[in-house]
């Protein structure tokens, strides 16, 4: 494999013919990304009734600029970068964005309905501050905080140093906390998020 190039030698034979107009190589890598796409979009936008839109935006945006693929990353965390510059497009149409309810592990058993009402009441409150963050705040934030990803990884998908990832997780991560100061119920819901991110 030459220099520089990590992804497998069929992913880039599937590059080479969705490239080459091949639907069957279309669809091959459609099926086997639309997961993927979906759980990126849904930890930074939420469910929102345009959430299929942006799938599918996110695989034009995908095919469109295939044949840029040099094989220097994976082929799924290119396609993750190409969907995040989608969530980018959707703050910058929209005023208000969609507020996500986070999936937790449930980790001794399942929660009782009192907890679930808990849960979601924290998720409607972390979320109605997120939706006054900018967005470049907000994806850093997501992606770290609720998707747990480390952030050399948040800094790649996002095309951004690692030091301005840092600093836009901390503006975000301060305004939260500011706010929980006074909210029991938000200070521990993001605490519990905080404390899983912060091993990574």
């Amino acid at each position: 494999m030459p220099p520089g190039v990590v992804t497998a030698p069929e992913d880039l034979e599937l590059v080479k013919r969705c490239v080459a107009g091949d639907r069957h190589a279309q669809r091959t890598l459609f099926a086997r990304e639309r997961d993927h796409v979906h759980r990126t979009l849904f930890r930074i936008l939420g469910h929102s009734q345009h959430l299929e839109d942006l799938i599918q935006d996110a695989f034009l945006e995908v095919f469109r600029s295939l044949s840029t693929f040099r094989g220097e990353s994976l082929l799924s965390t290119w396609v993750e970068r190409c969907t995040v510059r989608v969530a980018y497009g959707y703050f910058r149409r929209k005023a208000l964005v969609p507020r996500l309810e986070p999936v937790h592990e449930v980790v001794n058993g399942a929660p009782s309905a009192e907890q679930r009402v808990l849960h979601r009441e924290a998720a409607r409150r972390l979320y109605a501050l997120l939706d006054r963050l900018e967005p470049s705040q907000r994806i850093a934030y997501t992606l770290h905080q609720l998707d747990h990803k480390p952030l050399k990884e948040v800094a790649s998908l996002m095309q951004a140093s690692l030091v301005t990832t840092k600093v836009r997780v901390f503006r975000a991560r301060r305004t939260i906390e500011k706010r929980a100061e006074n909210d029991p119920l938000l200070s521990e819901f993001v605490m519990g998020t905080s404390q899983v991110s912060r091993k990574r």
